[in-house]
């Protein structure tokens, strides 16, 4: 056998299933709390308020994070009835759906995009308890 299957034991096998359950009940317990904070911020400072206080030697902050944008197609007719679409991004893009519609249609050979096809993988672990 080779050092790197040796490396895997029943034991290993447990533990991280021991471990990534706990984790998920930590993080549901995690979760809970802070619902708390934020249900005694809003009582206190009003929804959506940055807050803090300090209790014995813990200090508890909510802060407030806002991300702003536009609504796409509110904006982009908006845009058009000003005339300014030069403030406008036209995006091309390949349709995969139509892309495999033409090939199965015999419009489009599968080689003729063989060289534009990107293909992404990344790895993911699963233990699970067999018994």
């Amino acid at each position: 056998m080779s050092v790197l299957r040796d490396s895997l034991s029943e034991s290993l096998l447990a533990r991280y299933v021991d471990l990534n359950n706990r984790a998920k009940e930590i993080k549901e317990e995690m979760d809970k709390i802070k619902r708390v904070f934020h249900v005694y911020f809003d009582e206190q400072t009003g929804p959506g308020e940055k807050a803090e206080i300090q209790i014995g030697d813990y200090f508890v902050q909510r802060q407030i994070r806002v991300t702003e944008g536009y609504d796409d197609d509110k904006a982009v007719t908006q845009l058009e009835r000003l005339n300014l679409t030069d403030c406008i991004k036209y995006v091309k893009k390949a349709d995969d759906e139509k892309i495999a519609s033409a090939i199965q249609l015999g419009l489009l050979n599968d080689e003729d995009l063989s060289e534009c096809r990107v293909r992404k993988s990344t790895q993911a672990i699963s233990v699970k308890k067999v018994k």
